[in-house]
């Protein structure tokens, strides 16, 4: 369990270092965009101003924006499920980056991840346009109705 916590707070430390550097909001705003997650509706933005206690002092502002969808489900596949009233948002889920990156260790190049939780399936409260979602719907054919896939996010199910 102790090994576990101090997993966590090199984790988040090493988060904080990497969220301090994101993209800006636009050319002329001093705000950065460090998280923007579409899957679960949240955007975390930072940018420096002037401290309350010393004027002549800047310190790092983080701001975290989460929308909450009203009609979501708890299966987003599923327009019969129930409506979802639990929503759970954890910093560290919202950063994770799971894609491998190759790493030169001694002259030997490795693939490594900077995520720690990479094979759990991300939570999703909308639908991630970059994603498939289909569900099944009845359809009537030669007097038989039959179940079949029908795509919920078009664009992203079938290639152009």
């Amino acid at each position: 369990m102790k090994s576990t916590w101090s997993l966590c707070v090199a984790l988040a430390v090493s988060l904080g270092i990497i969220l301090v550097a994101g993209y800006p909001v636009s050319p002329q705003d001093e705000e950065y965009v460090l998280v923007n997650n579409k899957c679960q509706c949240v955007t975390v933005t930072s940018k420096f101003v002037p401290s309350k206690e010393d004027p002549e002092e800047e310190v790092l502002e983080r701001n975290i924006r989460i929308l909450v969808p009203l009609k979501a489900r708890e299966n987003i596949s599923d327009p019969l499920s129930p409506p979802r009233t639990t929503f759970v948002y954890r910093l560290s889920e919202l950063c994770r980056n799971c894609e491998p990156i190759e790493i030169d260790l001694g002259g030997v190049i490795h693939q490594a991840q900077q995520g720690n939780s990479c094979e759990e399936p991300q939570t999703c409260y909308t639908y991630d346009r970059n994603e498939c979602y289909s569900s099944p719907v009845p359809l009537l054919y030669h007097g038989e109705v039959r179940q079949v896939p029908a795509a919920l996010t078009p664009a992203s199910c079938f290639t152009e």
